[in-house]
């Protein structure tokens, strides 16, 4: 999996508007204010993403595993620095990575939610 989302060879990254649109494809999901940012979950579960527009970063609630691997893909992935990442909370800066890279880890948070 590393080796496959290498954001330095991808064409596309991540604009605002195109992870929101991304998180908004799955379905039942919604998009709520969350302080200063926007959460995202699924009707009647929890919050699975949140997007803080002023740094271009989006949270998402993985497993430990996932948390593990996505951190190693690059600088530009890491654990939240608080009680919320040893939790699984990690922040994407997303417009540095690519499309694929996001959708994959989107949806391991997605499916998470079921678990």
């Amino acid at each position: 999996m590393l080796d496959q989302h290498n954001s330095e060879a991808s064409a596309k990254v991540m604009t605002l508007e195109a992870i929101s649109s991304l998180i908004l494809s799955f379905p039942n999901v919604e998009e709520n204010p969350h302080f200063e940012r926007a959460a995202f979950k699924v009707r009647g579960k929890r919050i699975f993403t949140t997007i803080l527009e002023a740094d271009l970063t989006a949270n998402l609630k993985l497993s430990e595993v996932d948390q593990s691997v996505f951190s190693q893909i690059n600088d530009h992935i890491y654990p939240v620095d608080n009680k919320w990442g040893k939790q699984g909370w990690t922040t994407f800066e997303f417009e540095t990575l690519d499309e694929e890279l996001m959708r994959d880890a989107i949806k391991k948070a997605y499916d998470a939610i079921f678990n």
